[in-house]
């Protein structure tokens, strides 16, 4: 252990910028890096303002972040496909790779996964770490590390593309214009979608998402979902529906918008169990699909970026130094319409 200037959620609702004992020695098979960008993530800002996701409880002081971008400084024995100087991005959760859920590939949902700021495991924002070479991956010249480090939260749009199953020339439904709604959106634009129709509230975010070729926002505050969806594919519904907001009352409706044989993919997750329409998905036969974070997504992800395919340097809506750690978290707490990501530079 070594002791490293990080930030730390002490508690609940309190944070601070101290000096923390972190493991710092570097193995076999593993690499020491030197964090540049970090992004603020909505589970990052759960923790601070509730304490808690669910069964994962902060008890103790957790050094938060697990969206980052950085470079290799030190190579522990075995590692042959990074070196000293790489600039890369990092997958933050590690599981058991002997698991059945390993073997099967689905590492994503193994129990044992230990995963960057989720209690107890600290996160990342701090100025060194290290992790598994294997779950460390180098960043092309022409992607920045800002982009490295969104790297992490598009991934979820990723597999939930995948998920999905997409044909060329889909038509898919987004709800939700969050920064995992507008991600899921431009992966699935990526993955061969003509046109995304994204759903909102917030016409702010609506109009972050329409920068993007194909995206058609809908404000449901004004207009009725369902009839959009039916005037725009003459009746026949979305091939695909990704519910993003994780609203129950999305699960209301949702059963109209699929077309009969199409899918829908649960990315957004509910606090409490929703009602659920067997009937309706039964007599059109949709496909019911679910998303938890993702697997094998990391190296599509860097490519579809490097190729230009997938701009996501628009959603990054404003960048702190280290030193305002705490006025970035803030500022997320705030949860302005037009910001999508925050990210935390560390001093080079």
């Amino acid at each position: 252990m070594s002791k490293m200037r990080a930030l730390v959620l002490e508690r609940q609702h309190e944070l601070a910028i101290r000096d923390i004992d972190l493991p710092q020695q570097v193995g076999p098979g593993q690499v020491k890096i030197k964090i540049h960008t970090v992004g603020v993530c909505g589970s990052d800002v759960h923790y601070y303002t509730h304490g808690k996701i669910g069964p994962f409880i902060v008890n103790e002081p957790m050094v938060l972040g697990h969206e980052a971008a950085g470079t290799v400084v030190e190579v522990g024995a075995g590692v042959t496909h990074l070196k000293i100087g790489d600039r890369v991005c990092m997958e933050p959760g590690i599981p058991d790779a002997n698991s059945k859920a390993s073997r099967l590939g689905m590492y994503n949902v193994d129990p044992a996964v230990t995963f960057w700021a989720t209690p107890p495991i600290h996160g990342v924002l701090t100025p060194f770490v290290v992790h598994p070479a294997n779950y460390t991956f180098k960043l092309p010249d022409n992607v920045s590390f800002a982009e490295g480090a969104m790297v992490e939260p598009f991934a979820v749009g990723m597999q939930a593309a995948t998920k999905a199953r997409i044909t060329p020339g889909d038509t898919a439904v987004v709800l939700g214009a969050g920064p995992i709604g507008i991600m899921v959106a431009v992966a699935a634009l990526a993955g061969g979608c003509a046109r995304a129709i994204v759903a909102d509230l917030a016409q702010p975010k609506l109009d972050i998402a329409a920068q993007y070729q194909g995206v058609i926002p809908v404000n449901i505050r004004e207009k009725n979902l369902v009839d959009e969806v039916d005037r725009l594919t003459d009746g026949w519904g979305a091939d695909v529906v990704f519910e993003c907001s994780g609203s129950p009352k999305a699960w209301e409706t949702v059963m109209a918008l699929p077309r009969p044989g199409g899918v829908i993919v649960a990315v957004g997750l509910p606090v409490n169990p929703v009602g659920f329409d067997v009937s309706t998905a039964s007599t059109k036969e949709i496909r019911i699909e679910t998303v938890f974070r993702y697997a094998h997504q990391y190296e599509r992800s860097i490519a579809l970026i490097a190729s230009g395919r997938v701009d996501l340097k628009p959603l990054i809506s404003e960048t702190f130094d280290f030193e305002d750690s705490i006025k970035a978290f803030d500022r997320a707490v705030e949860a302005r319409p037009t910001d999508v990501k925050l990210q935390i530079v560390l001093k080079q």
